[in-house]
């Protein structure tokens, strides 16, 4: 009695399956590792196909492009601005809208001390007049992505915020406790936007570049703010050292220390903040 005989190979011969699937038959391999990858775990390289794990570890492993300041460089949209912007912009309809949403908001050195977090809601806020917000918007539609591109989102994130706490610090300090100018409210992201003026002018000089026509629009500005009424040249100022000194802090810092540089200016300055604004606070 005779039985088939198997053909030669035969027994060696198994259908590829995807090691992260297997209950897929996968004929493509990965150019990379050459396993088996079904058409969820495969990615269009230049030539051929690589598998999902391959590229995870090429992008783990490549080295990582940097700005001149040593933020990573990306090439997409500054989320960081235009979201601050979207933040106005959707306070500045609420403020129309909405009863109360100013006065809830607002700052001032009275309500300050009561509710801290004014000293940063503040800057999301305008008065009702078109041109304070168009005015303000533009100028961080200008600079903001220039700075967020080359400190990178969490240092310019922390610029503008402390820059903003920065000009209601100097509101606080310059004010009379015993005057109209200690309940005054102030709204406006005035002083977040000198401090950007005041970091790209040092980032500029750091670079090399030329920061005159930077000097004189921070100039002017400061002039209009003297000068024309209603308007908070306290906070301009007061938003204008704060963002020089984090600019220098993130624009000198050595190369190999620029993150613990950062960290510990950043933290810093805040502490600065605060412990001036308590030591006024308690000497009313």
């Amino acid at each position: 009695m005779s039985t088939p005989s198997t053909p030669p190979g035969a027994a060696d011969q198994t259908v590829p399956t995807c090691p992260r699937h297997p209950d897929r038959v996968s004929y493509v391999r990965c150019q990379r590792c050459g396993r088996p990858a079904c058409p969820e775990c495969s990615v269009q390289a230049s030539v051929g196909v690589q598998c999902v794990d391959c590229v995870r570890e090429a992008q783990r492993t490549a080295p990582v492009h940097r700005t001149a300041l040593g933020a990573p460089l990306r090439t997409g949209r500054p989320v960081v601005t235009y979201t601050i912007i979207a933040l106005c912009l959707i306070s500045y309809v609420l403020q129309l809208s909405v009863d109360g949403w100013t006065g809830r908001l607002a700052f001032s050195p009275f309500t300050g001390e009561l509710e801290p977090w004014r000293f940063v809601t503040a800057a999301f806020l305008h008065s009702t007049q078109i041109f304070h917000v168009a005015l303000n918007m533009y100028a961080l539609w200008i600079v903001g992505p220039y700075l967020e591109n080359l400190l990178g989102r969490a240092r310019f994130i922390s610029l503008y915020l402390l820059s903003a706490i920065g000009g209601h610090v100097a509101v606080v300090l310059l004010a009379d406790p015993l005057s109209a100018s200690w309940f005054t409210g102030t709204v406006g992201a005035s002083g977040a936007v000198f401090g950007l003026f005041g970091a790209i002018f040092v980032v500029m000089r750091r670079m090399g570049q030329e920061a005159r026509g930077m000097l004189v629009i921070i100039g002017l500005n400061l002039v209009v703010g003297f000068v024309v009424p209603n308007i908070s040249w306290q906070g301009h100022l007061g938003g204008l050292v704060t963002g020089a000194v984090l600019g220098a802090a993130y624009a000198f810092a050595p190369r190999e220390r620029r993150t613990l540089v950062g960290i510990v200016a950043t933290v810093a300055v805040a502490v600065l903040l605060v412990g001036a604004v308590l030591l006024r606070y308690s000497q009313v």
